[in-house]
């Protein structure tokens, strides 16, 4: 069962073209791969609009939502389409390197051009290179997230929550 890995971060994830044709879905299954270069991996399922897009233009960007998005963050996971982007409050704007949009009220966004696809199951894995990157300062400091920013972990289906500021490290 999947859920054993639970709770996952949420992101966002933006394909098509601003303008033209643009969706947003919620995905947890985010990883890095590589760090030199910055190589992440995402999965998502065929019959996915996003996924069309992704094969048609061969990139698209994920965006770290925060506590503040919630509710768009709900919208775009559990509703399909692009007519859903109209019932939210995500702005979307052009990107430096990719002609997806970013979301400029998102904590991060790294701009991704895919450099593979790997069917697996009912999933294809989408390795990509991010080629930028944008985020708010006041949610990295010194190189880390600052955890009282409101990032976001899915739980269950309709469940999230954030981190605490607390931090751990071993003896």
């Amino acid at each position: 069962m999947h859920r054993l890995l639970y709770p996952l971060r949420t992101y966002l994830l933006v394909s098509g073209r601003l303008g033209e044709e643009v969706n947003v879905m919620a995905v947890d299954w985010v990883t890095i791969v590589s760090i030199k270069p910055f190589i992440i991996t995402t999965a998502i399922a065929p019959t996915r609009y996003t996924y069309g897009l992704i094969k048609k233009y061969g990139e698209f960007v994920i965006a770290v939502p925060s506590l503040d998005l919630i509710r768009d963050v709900w919208i775009v996971g559990s509703e399909h389409g692009p007519e859903k982007l109209k019932k939210t409050q995500l702005k979307l704007k052009p990107a430096n390197k990719v002609k997806t949009p970013i979301i400029e009220n998102a904590l991060a966004n790294l701009e991704c051009k895919v450099i593979g696809e790997h069917p697996y199951g009912d999933h294809s894995l989408f390795v990509s290179e991010v080629v930028a990157y944008h985020y708010k300062e006041e949610a990295f400091k010194e190189n880390e997230p600052v955890l009282t920013a409101g990032f976001l972990a899915h739980v269950a289906w309709n469940k999230f929550t954030t981190f605490r500021s607390e931090i751990y490290t071993p003896e």
